[in-house]
């Protein structure tokens, strides 16, 4: 009893003093924490602001005493998990240790962590320690509802807390095996309401960051819980619904993934996977963009059921039309991770897989067939026939073994023996085998036909193509959607869409190419992210070849490039220029022999296609230092004996030669003698290919005369012969065949036309500038001359001198063009009278290609002089009208385009007839007009007049390519200053013209998209006093509507709301109309959702108010109707409601000046509050 009553009171004084300790660390804890984060945060904002040198005193010991503590703090903590591991109950009656006890220790771990510096990473060792000393006291001490509310009010106050509390409960969970911590603290975050999330604003945003990453770390223990947290679901804050959605997809890629999932499994996996699905269309774009993100990292996982591709698939591709920029470029990176990580095959094209799931249906087609003609005959059992029989049987035996006397008993005997043994032996055995109950049927079933099971496989391999065919199918319709956004404003959505066109190449799928080709312009953009995005796509598509050798890496990468070349448009071969030089010029080991691969491909040393040839020779030009010493090679192989047999690969050869010459510039010009080979050979062709017809001479014959000009010292004479010598071979060509060859004679006026061309480029480039090369030369040593004069007036003099030659050199080539180059001497001056018959002729000369030729030729013939153009305009534009043939009409178009440049002047008076083909019908004729007027608007060639509207109606045009040029022509306008703003009142008084009865959808299509292009308030106000104006004169009430709607589609603003009750009186009296009520009141509708009140006051009363004044003026004659009756019951006559137009001027639909009245404003009372809020006042 001693004893005991001695450990009692040593007990006592043991629990004494760890009481005392506890008492008196909890209180150190707290003061030196707050010490801590109060000197800390001192230190940071002086130091921040400059105000606490960095190397002062003051903060030396301030950072000293705060590391002091930093690095005790983590010992102490050591120690304490040390001594609660320990077994302390002792120290307590009933071996319970006191609550008081453990809150000490709790509220020293908490304390510290609401220090703002526990989440960085210096602090881990510290924050590490809490968590461990806290998971001792959870698990052995009964702690595990206080911490659960602890970690619920740390969120609540603490946002950046999220992490350190999901590593604790993740540690708690795992490592000292409390799992329902992980439930509690789920369940209090699940039974939080709406009302109570609304009001914590920051704690949000702190429970979905804590279930977000707990989900990451312990998913499986959360499983049984998620339920909880399903609500949330249905809830209004978007950054849980996130963060719920987010727990699901770990869930499905750490838990329910894989094929070992039993029926529970599987139901939960379907059940969350129906609940993503249903956030695809989420209200919130934040959570549609973060749902496509969780489908992308369960693709990427492969913890996507194969029955769900196909419906997941199409909801992605849906997404790709959202609103939302976030959610566009999830949708993008989803397709991506479906193309690289789909379970079908590496070549995703439908047309490849059209013929093997044609020939796999009719192997099914014949097996069934089969199977049916070889159908076995249906065999009962013999235990089935036995039961059936069986009754019968019985009463059959039975009647025949009960003998009916002695003496028919006695015969039946004897005729029993004398039946022989092998006939009783054989019915024995036949009555055994008829009656066993399990008859093996081994042996019958050899004899069958082909089971079932081939059926079912063959099933299955048609239901695997039919899954590809339709996976391939959505891929092909996401990439018509995503090429699109090749082009839009937005980087980080051309980026992505650029990568997507990455992997889907790589995967082969159809029309793959398409957006490569398409993206290979943006090498241009001034946008260095989106630059350097497309150089890196073709880069790693084309650039970095996989093979064996460097022989067979050379051998890929021309084959890639020489694909992407194969019928490549000249603004194509441009672009893709630019990046074959970057790799040429950066030194790469493959260069040597990708250039001896396509020498070899070009001169025919390896067999290949025409196509690889003609690509073979473009891209050695753009290696223009390799093809610069092998300038002979080019010329004897392309140009030489069997030059008219390929033309196209003559003049890509000719091409590649203009591109390495045209880059010369430096010092005196390259020209090479009239004798040279090369343009024997040229000249040669081209005159042989006149009489001959090839489709493909005329292209080459434009190509060899810009090469004559570029390269020959004397190109006009040598294209007089030339002409001389193609007029000989027509003429005796028309010697031998008495009637003139169409063909021909269509392909000598292309050349004249060609020539006629480059004779006025080559006079006002190569001879002016040589010009002025050599008079720079003169003044260089002129002016080194008079140098040791130092006379200081030289400087100036010179620059005088310099100006007056440089207007002398523009006048002498001016006069030349004039005088000379259709003088009667030159013989380009006798085609022109032909030209101008075949074009003022078409009834006569109806031949295709010869009108066509003649009318293009004329054109660039009206190029030489002013004379000439103002001679021939008037014919040209009769062509341009009339011709029935769409070519020409283009050609045209073209043709007035360059001289619209050329002599703006002349052809100023002639802009409505060029305007007038955007209405063709002929969608070629319609796509080259807005083309060439967009050049000319944008440089400024043309001024921008109330024509445009012609432009914007190609907004709605049904070719979507056009209507894109279109917009793009807008899209460039916008950037001008005030240049849409000044045309929109003439745009729409153009398109209200009742003559052009526009439908109603259309103009609001059309407006909607011009009205985008005005955000300033200024510009606003103005367009609102200038349409309400336009009332005035609008006669129609068609026009009254497009008025009313084209007010409603301006982002109106308080000052416009202004302007607009300022010209009540312009639109008071069509407000009858339907058409023109309905916008004006959607404008107050626009304006009352984010309207501040001094706004919405203004708007109720002045605005509404005065409608309401006005109708029931209106309705004053009509008694019988209510004072308060709706204006759309009213059943007033047109000739009642509607104001006489009588009275307005005659003069067309315009802006007429406006005119304000002072009118008095009536004095406004409200009789309560509430009549405020509900828009009710009185006068």
């Amino acid at each position: 009893i001693y004893i005991l009553e001695y450990m009692f009171q040593l007990a006592r004084r043991h629990n004494s003093s760890l009481m005392a300790f506890a008492m008196a660390m909890t209180f150190f804890f707290v003061i030196l924490e707050s010490q801590s984060c109060t000197v800390s945060c001192t230190v940071r904002s002086e130091l921040s602001f400059c105000r606490l040198p960095q190397g002062s005193k003051k903060g030396k010991a301030a950072g000293e005493g705060l590391l002091q503590w930093d690095s005790e703090r983590e010992t102490v903590l050591q120690a304490l998990t040390q001594l609660l591991q320990l077994d302390i109950r002792s120290l307590w009656s009933l071996s319970l240790v006191e609550e008081e006890f453990i809150s000490c220790v709790t509220c020293c771990c908490y304390k510290l962590l609401e220090n703002p510096t526990i989440s960085h990473v210096k602090n881990k060792p510290t924050r590490d320690a809490i968590i461990h000393l806290l998971g001792v006291q959870v698990k052995k001490y009964n702690h595990l509802l206080g911490a659960s509310v602890k970690v619920i009010q740390l969120l609540q106050h603490f946002e950046q807390l999220s992490p350190v509390c999901a590593q604790a409960v993740s540690v708690w969970s795992t490592e000292y095996g409390v799992k329902a911590i992980v439930g509690e603290v789920m369940r209090s975050i699940g039974q939080k309401s709406s009302e109570e999330l609304a009001r914590e604003g920051s704690g949000v945003k702190a429970f979905s960051s804590f279930l977000s990453e707990l989900g990451t770390l312990v998913p499986d223990i959360m499983i049984p819980n998620i339920s909880v947290l399903l609500t949330h679901l249905e809830g209004e804050s978007p950054s849980l619904r996130v963060a719920v959605c987010e727990v699901l997809g770990e869930v499905l890629v750490r838990v329910l993934s894989g094929d070992g999932l039993d029926e529970s499994g599987r139901a939960d996996r379907d059940r969350f996977m129906d609940t993503l699905q249903e956030h695809l269309h989420d209200t919130h774009s934040y959570v549609r963009a973060r749902v496509l993100q969780v489908y992308t990292r369960i693709v990427n996982s492969k913890a996507l059921p194969l029955n769900r591709y196909s419906e997941v698939m199409g909801l992605a591709v849906g997404r790709l039309m959202d609103k939302s920029i976030n959610v566009v470029k999830s949708a993008i990176q989803l397709l991506a991770a479906f193309i690289a990580h789909n379970p079908y095959s590496c070549k995703l094209s439908s047309a490849d897989l059209k013929k093997p799931l044609e020939k796999e249906m009719d192997k099914l087609r014949e097996l069934r067939e089969r199977l049916q003609e070889n159908a076995p005959v249906a065999v009962i059992k013999a235990s089935e026939l036995w039961a059936a029989m069986e009754p019968e049987l019985l009463l059959t035996v039975r009647a025949e073994l009960e003998p009916t006397s002695e003496g028919e008993g006695e015969q039946q005997e004897r005729e029993e023996d004398e039946a022989g043994e092998e006939d009783d032996r054989a019915t024995a055995i036949q009555i055994a085998q008829f009656l066993r109950p399990d008859q093996d049927t081994s042996e019958i079933r050899e004899d069958l036909p082909p089971t079932p099971q081939k059926d079912g496989k063959q099933e299955m391999l048609l239901q695997y193509l039919r899954d590809t065919e339709s996976f391939a199918l959505q891929v092909e319709r996401a990439i018509a959607v995503i090429n699109t956004m090749l082009y839009w404003k937005t980087t980080s959505v051309v980026q992505e869409a650029v990568q997507f066109c990455v992997t889907v190449c790589e995967f082969s799928v159809a029309n793959s190419l398409t957006g490569v080709r398409k993206m290979l312009p943006l090498v241009w953009s001034t946008d260095a992210a989106i630059k350097d995005a497309v150089v890196q796509a073709y880069r790693r598509l084309y650039l970095n070849p996989q093979g064996d050798n460097t022989r067979a890496k050379a051998q890929t990468l021309v084959d890639s490039l020489s694909e992407l070349m194969v019928d490549a448009s000249l603004g194509t071969i441009q672009c893709l220029e630019e990046i074959v030089q970057e790799f040429f010029g950066g030194g790469s080991s493959l260069q040597s022999t990708v250039v001896q691969v396509l020498w070899e491909r070009f001169t025919g040393k390896r067999e290949t296609s025409s196509l690889h040839r003609r690509a073979a020779v473009l891209l050695l030009g753009m290696a223009r230092e390799v093809v610069l010493g092998n300038l002979d090679t080019l010329c004897s192989v392309a140009l030489g004996e069997k030059l008219t047999e390929d033309f196209l690969l003559a003049r890509d050869s000719v091409i590649t030669i203009c591109n390495i010459t045209d880059h010369q510039c430096k010092g005196a010009p390259f020209r090479l003698p009239q004798d040279n080979q090369l343009f024997t050979c040229l000249t040669q062709a081209i005159a042989e290919g006149v009489v001959m017809a090839d489709p493909h001479w005329q292209s080459f014959m434009e190509q060899a005369v810009r090469l004559l000009y570029f390269l020959s010292e004397s190109p006009d004479q040598l294209c007089s012969r030339l002409l001389q010598r193609c007029s000989r071979l027509l003429l005796d060509q028309i010697a031998e065949v008495p009637a003139v060859s169409c063909v021909s004679l269509a392909q000598l006026l292309s050349l004249c036309g060609c020539v006629a061309f480059w004779q006025v480029s080559h006079l006002e480039r190569s001879v002016s500038s040589e010009l002025r090369r050599r008079r720079g030369e003169t003044e260089e040593r002129e002016e080194k001359a008079k140098q040791a004069a130092n006379d200081s007036s030289v400087e100036e003099e010179l620059g005088l001198m310099g100006a007056s030659a440089e207007d002398t050199e523009a006048e002498l080539i001016r006069k030349i063009c004039e005088t000379e180059l259709l003088a009667e001497e030159n013989l380009l001056c006798s085609f022109l009278p032909l030209l101008v018959r075949v074009c003022s002729s078409p009834g006569r000369y109806c031949h295709p290609q010869l009108t066509t030729a003649a009318c293009l030729a004329l054109s660039q013939y009206m190029m030489i002089s002013p004379s000439v153009c103002e001679e021939h305009i008037r014919l040209l534009f009769t062509v341009l009208e009339r011709s029935s043939l769409s070519v020409v009409r283009a050609n045209a178009i073209i043709g007035l385009g360059d001289l619209t440049v050329r002599f703006p002047n002349i052809l100023e008076p002639w802009t409505q007839n060029l305007y007038t083909r955007l209405s063709d019908e002929n969608p070629a004729v319609r796509q080259t007009a807005v083309t060439v007027l967009t050049q000319l608007v944008l440089k400024d060639v043309l001024k921008v007049k109330g024509q445009v509207s012609e432009v914007a109606v190609l907004l709605i045009d049904p070719q979507t390519h056009i209507a894109s040029l279109a917009l793009n022509f807008f899209n460039e306008l916008a950037s001008k200053d005030n240049a849409i703003y000044n045309l929109l009142p003439d745009i729409i008084s153009r398109l209200s013209d009742p003559e052009r009865a526009m439908n109603e959808e259309d103009f609001h299509t059309i407006m909607k998209q011009l009205f985008s292009y005005i955000t300033k308030e200024r510009q606003t106000e103005s367009l609102v006093e200038k349409l309400c104006q336009r009332f005035r004169t609008a006669k129609t009430e068609r026009q009254w509507c497009d008025l009313a709607v084209s007010l409603s589609l301006l982002s109106m603003c308080e000052r416009g709301l202004k302007r607009l009750q300022e010209c009540w009186e312009c639109y008071s009296d069509k407000l009858t109309e339907t058409g023109v009520y309905q916008p004006l009141l959607s404008i107050t509708a626009k304006l009352r959702r984010g309207a501040k009140p001094p706004l919405k006051v203004l708007m109720i009363v002045v605005v509404c108010i005065d409608w309401q004044n006005s109708f029931s003026q209106w309705f004053k004659p009509h008694k019988k109707a209510p004072p308060n009756s709706d204006i759309h019951n009213s059943k007033l006559g047109t000739s009642q409601a509607k104001p006489s137009v009588t009275s307005c001027h005659d003069d067309s639909f315009v802006t007429p000046k406006p005119t304000r009245k002072s009118s008095k404003k009536a004095a406004i009372t409200f009789s309560s509050d509430e009549e405020e809020e509900e828009g009710i006042c009185t006068f």
